[in-house]
């Protein structure tokens, strides 16, 4: 690039505005059949997928070095310590499939493919989360993509396993994953470029990055992309133009893109396939000239201040999960865990099913029972209740039919559960319940509403009858639904989902005085939802679903109720368990159950089901593995 080129470039990108220049390119590798390239993420070395001679290793005058025989399009690539991991299309088999390669030996390993699909695929991307797993995502015609399992650490796995479906544009042939902001970048051709979450994990939405006029700088189509330090370098292939968008600092992923430059490309008649590297003098860049076949090379002298990333929480996987629940969308919701007497390994996990009731599962995750009693929120569990003259142990459950508390007995010996009496209160939304069982063995019930008021009842039944009596009323200003109480320290922690946690006293007869806990902010995010407390002889915990990213925060059950950190429930590419998202109740026990859960339970709901799609379920965490990635005590 000419200097006075150069020099508008970098003002354009420190005021933020737009400006039009030439990029100066050169012929690379002129007899070359190549219908996609890449550099080699470490080293000099250039890749090359070719209908005619199949996938090439070339050094950097394009001097071919390896050859993997076949006919290939579309590629992809990443680094796997001393070797490469390869992603195309192979044209024969119509199948995506990866590869591994060993630069230096100039070896290529033995390939998989994924099955075929039942739709043509266009393009594909690779994408390594912060978990170090390998996804594969294919962009396909009508609007089909799909995320695929397909490795982990520098190892491709023997099966690649379909992790979901991502719905994306009709006319998408491109995409490209920046690995440490989690972000999947897809073309639509005549409208622009488009911005997706790649965490398996999150919810499926999109936001424009940049679109064609008159919304947008795109003149005519939107192309090939290819990532730079900061942003990306997408092509307008019909105008002969690359675009460069940076997304500033301070700016939410789900936030605009700003336009930074504007490059022609003079001599390039048809330009398709782009590659870009970052070097010490600036960016490399590839293209493609479809109208003569040839690959062009250029130097774009342009360095980007590195943007700062989220911090990586650390990821736990769960080691068993539930059956899906039995409706479909929002139905999951609350677990709590029934620990028998005499047989932990025995022992039960409920879970609510908002549009069907009571579900309990073993500790392995079969259903064992379901009660159909209606739309059951939250639940939470007692031991020795004396109902009548018997000692059962009690689950109550909020009814969102009959804004009332559905109880249900315990046989001790069997765990089995059967209805055991309604208590209606005079909430018009009742949302979230929790138990405070003191020393003296009485058992009160707190319910809320959406309105923020909380309801305290005595529960007792002397005759057989269950009975409630309201003791204490008090209110927050906005909605809350989860609580927890500490039976030890008569204490009531309760979530109000847009500001944070709270602690009052769980005491009948004392003032309801509210006591910040933590806040809604940089490690806790709305909606603060679970609440569940982990209590041993040597710490107590309390486990807070932080819904808005994802995550579950760890602080000390006693003030000043420091933070221990955050981690999130990641997948099992093992035990094929996917992760854990949109958690809204969760449940944890110290309770030795035997096995991997010999120093307690962690249960989660799970409100994206992947690996594969299939309803909500409930995922179960050895807590050995949450305080161990935490290093708690």
């Amino acid at each position: 690039m000419k200097r006075s080129y150069l020099y508008l470039l970098m003002a354009a990108i420190t005021c933020g505005q737009a400006l039009a220049a030439d990029l100066a390119l050169s012929p690379w590798a002129p007899a070359l059949d190549a219908q996609a390239v890449a550099f080699l993420p470490n080293g000099s070395e250039r890749l090359a997928a070719s209908s005619r001679d199949g996938l090439l290793l070339l050094d950097a005058k394009g001097a071919e070095l390896a050859r993997f025989k076949g006919h290939f399009s579309s590629l992809d690539s990443r680094a796997a310590g001393p070797q490469v991991l390869v992603a195309s299309l192979d044209d024969d088999r119509q199948q995506a499939l990866l590869v591994s390669l060993d630069p230096q030996r100039r070896q290529w390993g033995q390939p998989l493919y994924l099955p075929a699909r039942d739709f043509p695929v266009n393009g594909l991307c690779l994408y390594r989360d912060e978990a170090s797993n390998l996804f594969l995502f294919l962009v396909g015609e009508e609007g089909k993509g799909e995320q695929w399992l397909v490795g982990a650490g520098a190892q491709l796995n023997a099966t690649a396993q379909r992790v979901r479906g991502v719905p994306l544009p009709p006319a998408a042939q491109f995409c490209q994953v920046d690995d440490g902001a989690n972000r999947l970048l897809v073309n639509e051709e005549n409208v622009g470029w488009w911005a997706y979450p790649a965490h398996p994990e999150a919810q499926v939405e999109r936001q424009p990055v940049a679109l064609r006029v008159p919304f947008g700088d795109i003149d005519k189509a939107a192309g090939a992309m290819a990532l730079v330090p900061g942003g990306v370098l997408a092509l307008d292939p019909k105008a002969a133009r690359l675009h460069l968008y940076q997304q500033d600092e301070h700016q939410q992923p789900t936030q605009g893109w700003s336009a930074k430059a504007t490059l022609a490309l003079p001599g390039l008649k048809e330009p398709e396939g782009l590659a870009v590297r970052a070097s010490g003098n600036g960016l490399q860049v590839l293209l493609r000239d479809d109208d003569d076949g040839r690959l062009y090379q250029g130097q774009l002298d342009w360095q980007a201040a590195p943007v700062p990333l989220a911090p990586v929480l650390p990821n736990v996987p769960a080691l068993a999960q539930s059956e899906p629940v039995g409706r479909q969308g929002d139905a999951a919701d609350d677990p709590a865990i029934w620990i028998h007497p005499r047989q932990p390994a025995l022992s039960r996990v409920l879970g609510t099913n908002k549009k069907q009731g009571l579900l309990a599962y073993d500790l392995q995750g079969k259903l064992l029972q379901e009660l159909l009693v209606g739309r059951l929120n939250n639940v939470d569990v007692r031991p020795n209740f004396r109902l009548g003259t018997q000692v059962v142990d009690l689950a109550v459950a909020s009814n969102r039919d009959r804004n009332s508390l559905s109880l249900f007995s315990i046989d001790r010996a069997s765990g089995e559960l059967r209805e055991a009496g309604e208590i209606p209160t005079p909430l018009k939304e009742i949302y979230g319940i929790c138990l405070f069982q003191p020393a003296s063995g009485e058992l009160y019930a707190f319910a809320n509403g959406k309105d923020g008021s909380f309801l305290q009842y005595r529960l007792r039944a002397p005759d057989g009858r269950v009975q409630g009596e309201l003791v204490r009323q008090f209110k927050v200003d906005s909605q809350p639904e989860g609580c927890v109480a500490d039976d030890q320290r008569q204490r009531l922690f309760l979530g109000e989902e847009d500001v944070g946690v709270w602690a009052v006293d769980a005491r009948a007869d004392q003032p309801a005085a509210l006591s910040s806990v933590i806040k809604v902010g940089p490690q806790l995010h709305a909606d603060v939802e679970g609440l569940a407390l982990y209590q041993s002889e040597a710490h107590d915990y309390l486990v807070i679903s932080s819904q808005g990213n994802d995550s579950y925060v760890v602080l000390d059950a006693e003030p000043p109720f420091a933070s221990r950190g955050a981690f999130r429930v990641g997948l099992n590419a093992a035990a094929g368990i996917d992760g854990a998202s949109e958690t809204d109740g969760l449940e944890v026990t110290s309770a030795n159950l035997g096995g991997p859960w010999s120093r307690g339970l962690l249960v989660v709901q799970d409100g994206r089901k992947r690996m594969p799609e299939q309803t909500q379920n409930f995922k179960f965490v050895p807590w050995s593995d949450v305080a161990g990635a935490l290093k708690l005590p």
